[in-house]
């Protein structure tokens, strides 16, 4: 036999297998610490307003609630939850287009101005 065709047979400058190492597992149905904490503080961050969003929200007189920023967070947990990047969350009487990742309010409608308008570029439409 060649040399080469010997020291691949007998391993000789071959790396050594390693076993993959074993990380324990947490029990089922609990998340890690650290990820646990990451995806609760996700959760827990507010709706924010862009300013062309807050100018909106002047110029047409839409004033929110605790009540109402708390269910704009709710729907935009919801988008997030099926994947949604832009979504327009629709009230009774007003609509708002949310950027969902970032979190953010892009712009603000009432009621009688979203039924004349056209909303482009969102992939998701949540009714609070």
């Amino acid at each position: 036999m060649d040399p080469i065709t010997l020291a691949r047979i007998s391993g000789v400058g071959t790396a050594p297998s390693v076993s993959p190492s074993r990380h324990p597992s947490p029990p089922p149905g609990q998340v890690p610490g650290d990820f646990q904490d990451a995806l609760q503080a996700q959760l827990e961050r507010p709706v924010r307003f862009s300013a062309h969003a807050s100018a909106r929200l002047r110029s047409r007189g839409i004033h929110l609630t605790p009540a109402d920023r708390s269910a704009l967070s709710a729907g935009v947990d919801a988008a997030a939850a099926k994947g949604a990047r832009d979504a327009v969350l629709l009230q009774a009487d007003r609509a708002f287009v949310v950027n969902v990742p970032n979190r953010v309010v892009i712009t603000a409608h009432t009621n009688a101005e979203a039924r004349a308008r056209v909303y482009s570029g969102i992939d998701a439409a949540v009714v609070l």
